[in-house]
């Protein structure tokens, strides 16, 4: 009999269980993923007159916790600043670029495919992270085979339009997207950030990260289609934060919906999900908790704000 019960154990063990024993009785069984926790990580950051970020940055990434860090890449273009100057007093991996020759795209694609990690992490000089264990649970879901790629919860420091933006946009709970959630999200399916996210490298690889495109905008979302269409899946790690603060000028608003609206013009397979309906729906639910917050900046700012926007993505798209 205790020979059939260690026979028994040893079974369940091999199937991705474990059982415990008190005698004969079956206190629980657990399931576990098959994982490895020995993955690599490089991090892959872009710059450029970022000394007012750097040191904040680069000291918040090596106080990351549990996690195999290879290396953290930084490619600075050419800058007026001193964050050169701080790159090389600090001992960090950099590579120089010229203005020219920076591309939101390929500047990442061509960072990734060097990589020999496991994971890549590709994230802004602008965010702050103010917690240890921001990567663990960023490249955790990705080491327990739960997704392919994650990202993290943006939030901001300012009381302005931005706050809730990033609530709609970074919600308190974490999901896990896949092709199944076409119909219910829409183009929400592929929202990714790689202000501060991760990705299986060999995944990266395999779909050929941005194809090579120059892309001013978006590359995220592009990619993130990729991902979701060749039936992976991305998870949004709520427990992992980050701040991500601006305070955009309507002209600086302007722009960037004019090159948001360019993109979804070159990539108009992504129209049939939903493109004006997503900017609706956000539209309202800035309006909505404006005034539940009697925000009175926010709802004075409010009519410039979503005309900038509305009207930047109409021109893009002309």
């Amino acid at each position: 009999m205790e020979q059939n019960k260690k026979e028994k154990i040893k079974s369940v063990v091999q199937n991705d269980k474990k059982a415990i024993y008190i005698g004969k009785v079956p206190l629980y069984i657990a399931f576990f993923e098959k994982r490895d926790d020995n993955m690599t990580v490089d991090i892959i950051c872009p710059l450029y007159n970022a000394s007012l970020y750097i040191d904040n940055l680069h000291q918040s990434l090596l106080k990351q916790k549990n996690v195999i860090i290879k290396n953290i890449q930084y490619i600075l273009t050419e800058s007026k600043d001193k964050t050169e100057e701080y790159l090389q007093k600090s001992h960090c991996q950099f590579r120089k670029i010229k203005k020219e020759n920076f591309s939101h795209s390929l500047v990442r694609e061509e960072a990734a495919m060097q990589s020999t990690a496991d994971i890549i992490c590709f994230i802004s000089q602008d965010i702050l992270i103010e917690t240890e264990d921001w990567l663990e649970k960023l490249v955790f879901p990705i080491i327990q085979k739960e997704a392919e790629a994650t990202y993290s919860r943006q939030l901001t420091k300012f009381n302005n339009i931005e706050k809730y933006t990033r609530e709609n946009n970074y919600p308190n709970e974490s999901k896990i997207k896949s092709k199944n959630d076409l119909k219910e999200l829409g183009l929400k399916t592929f929202f990714f950030s790689d202000a501060a996210s991760a990705i299986r490298r060999d995944i990266f690889v395999k779909l050929k990260g941005y194809d090579g495109k120059d892309l001013p905008i978006n590359e995220d979302m592009y990619f993130a289609y990729k991902l979701i269409m060749n039936n992976y899946k991305i998870k949004y790690c709520a427990d992992s934060v980050v701040y991500h603060s601006h305070h955009f000028t309507l002209k600086e608003l302007y722009n960037r919906y004019k090159l948001t609206g360019q993109f979804f013009k070159e990539n108009k397979y992504l129209d049939k999900y939903g493109t004006n309906a997503s900017g609706g729906t956000l539209a309202k639910y800035i309006l909505k908790r404006a005034i539940q917050d009697k925000n009175i900046k926010v709802l004075l700012r409010y009519p410039f704000d979503m005309a900038t926007r509305l009207l930047g993505m109409k021109v893009g798209q002309f």
